[in-house]
């Protein structure tokens, strides 16, 4: 059995990171579009469906940093049989996740900003849902990139 120590310490912390932070993100992010929405819903139950592919768009932060805490547990064997892990492969392995854990945290409740502007959008004028759309796909491209960087670090530390 190989003994837990600071490196696998530091990769978990790395993994926790890119799970909580977007995650947490997520979920503010999908609160505000759904508190927007709601009232929207309210008056015209028939758009519910507009507003609740925006409440999503925030979540997928979630999804990225769940990805890449998966590809670190996997990498480092926590479910499947430890692997030595040193201190030195940890600490990348931590900054590898961090791209992801900053970009999907901050952008996610950004993102349900913009998709709760939409909602009002979508409220006065339901054929511009596309608009509404595309303004909150916009911001979700930062994720992207953040997620994409994880993956490239860890790809070469893992």
């Amino acid at each position: 059995m190989v003994e837990i120590g600071l490196g696998l310490a530091l990769a978990t912390l790395g993994a926790a990171l890119a799970v909580a932070l977007p995650g947490t993100g997520s979920a503010i992010g999908t609160r505000i579009v759904g508190q927007a929405g709601a009232g929207v819903a309210t008056e015209s139950p028939e758009k519910f469906g507009m507003i609740l592919l925006l409440q999503a768009l925030p979540g997928t932060q979630g999804i990225y940093g769940l990805l890449t805490g998966f590809i670190v547990i996997m990498g480092t064997g926590l479910l499947s049989g430890l692997q030595p892990v040193g201190a030195e492969q940890g600490l990348a392995i931590l900054f590898a996740c961090l791209p992801v854990a900053i970009a999907g945290g901050l952008s996610a409740p950004a993102q349900g900003m913009v998709a709760a502007a939409g909602v009002s959008l979508i409220a006065k004028r339901p054929e511009e849902v596309g608009k509404a759309i595309i303004f909150a796909a916009m911001v979700e491209t930062f994720a992207v990139f953040g997620l994409l960087a994880s993956i490239l670090l860890l790809n070469g530390v893992l």
